[in-house]
């Protein structure tokens, strides 16, 4: 074992089974003590064995769980496979499409991160289509129930720079069906990190859709709390109001077993809107509206 310094937290010793460079980054599958099975990109760590459940589980079942028949779903990213893994839990879902713009990071991840997809790729349910998700949307004519931002936070040297801004979010608007509803992560939400990107995401998204809610989770090999937001086509959509009964009463109605799930239940949900004061504040206060012109760097 040795520590290759691929990225920081507390990594520990750290083994490589796999690196390569695709045409847009550098991809290392590596093991760790603490962490397990990760995916590194540039350098950055993406996903983490022990605890990538959380970041899942949070992106993908209050976004469907709060839709009345969720049968359609479009993936922006999601290459290592956890997000349809979670996806197709739901006995509703019909149709994943998922646009990933690395084809060699999705081979990878097929390979190497078996625990991660669990097969997912195999589902007949879903379609993979390697191309960049912001021109795929553009030029589709199909409708969506449910949009999924799985995606690297934006940063100056990727193309996810441009999937986090105003008009990207009237794209995504534009192909949802009547009801349906856009989440995304927002990147850090920590108390020293939520105005890194966290409060202009919520502020974006809330020129764009008439309902935004936001809430945050921590994930201890990201050594932060991350945050998210479900943005939706209908002014009366209250997520966070949602009660835990009915929370825990769907989740059987359409995975059949709630032990599928480690961290998301209705008793979790029923606290996780409940943000510190301060972050609170910050969301009321964020003026930064991210456009093409005015891009977000995290």
């Amino acid at each position: 074992e040795k520590k290759t310094g691929l990225f920081s937290g507390s990594a520990g010793n750290t083994q490589e089974d796999h690196t390569s460079k695709s045409q847009l980054q550098t991809i290392n599958a590596v093991e760790t003590i603490p962490w397990g099975r990760c995916l590194i990109l540039d350098g950055h760590l993406q996903s983490s064995e022990k605890d990538e459940f959380v970041y899942h589980e949070n992106l993908v079942h209050p976004v469907l769980l709060s839709h009345p028949n969720p049968k359609t779903v479009f993936i922006g990213g999601g290459g290592e496979g956890s997000t349809i893994r979670e996806l197709l839990r739901h006995k509703t879902v019909e149709k994943v499409i998922m646009v990933d713009i690395d084809k060699e990071c999705v081979e990878v991840s097929k390979k190497y991160l078996t625990h991660h997809h669990q097969g997912a790729f195999e589902d007949p349910r879903i379609q993979v289509i390697i191309d960049d998700a912001k021109a795929w949307l553009e030029k589709t004519d199909l409708k969506f129930d449910i949009i999924i931002q799985d995606l690297c936070d934006p940063s100056d040297d990727t193309p996810s720079q441009l999937l986090y801004t105003q008009k990207y979010y009237q794209t995504c608007l534009s192909r949802l069906n009547p009801g349906g509803s856009l989440i995304t992560q927002d990147g850090p939400a920590g108390i020293t990190t939520h105005k890194l990107g966290f409060t202009a995401i919520h502020k974006t998204l809330s020129t764009v859709f008439p309902v935004v809610q936001s809430w945050k989770v921590p994930i201890p090999s990201y050594v932060d709390e991350w945050g998210f937001t479900i943005a939706s086509t209908l002014p009366d959509f209250d997520v966070a109001g949602m009660k835990a009964e009915e929370i825990d009463k769907r989740i059987v109605e359409r995975l059949g077993n709630a032990d599928l799930l480690k961290w998301y239940d209705g008793e979790i949900h029923s606290g996780m809107f409940k943000l510190p004061k301060m972050i609170r504040k910050a969301l009321q206060e964020e003026t930064k509206v991210i456009t093409e012109e005015n891009l977000l760097f995290v």
